[in-house]
């Protein structure tokens, strides 16, 4: 199973980098179809091949993606997706 996990450093508050995972978890079920489901600091991310979750917490964000044989295609455009939107985002 391929994927990946990318991991950010912010210095905003709590709620700033919410509002940022929460944006960047919209656009995932937007562009990608996926569904987020909010646990306290964390989202779980899950759809048709890709299995994630996405958490903040000491300062890090944490991004972690698993995907199955047909949707590992799309990993380098996920992956770079994700990145542009926490360097656009979160700081």
């Amino acid at each position: 199973m391929a994927g990946f996990r990318l991991t950010k450093p912010y210095t905003m508050s709590e709620e700033e980098v919410r509002e940022a995972a929460e944006g960047l978890a919209a656009s995932l079920e937007r562009d990608h179809g996926v569904r987020a489901h909010w646990e306290d600091k964390m989202v779980r991310i899950t759809g048709a091949g890709v299995n994630g979750q996405m958490s903040f917490h000491d300062g890090l964000i944490d991004v972690s993606v698993r995907l199955g044989l047909l949707a590992s295609m799309f990993e380098p455009v996920l992956r770079s997706e994700v990145e542009r939107y926490l360097d656009q985002h979160v700081s």
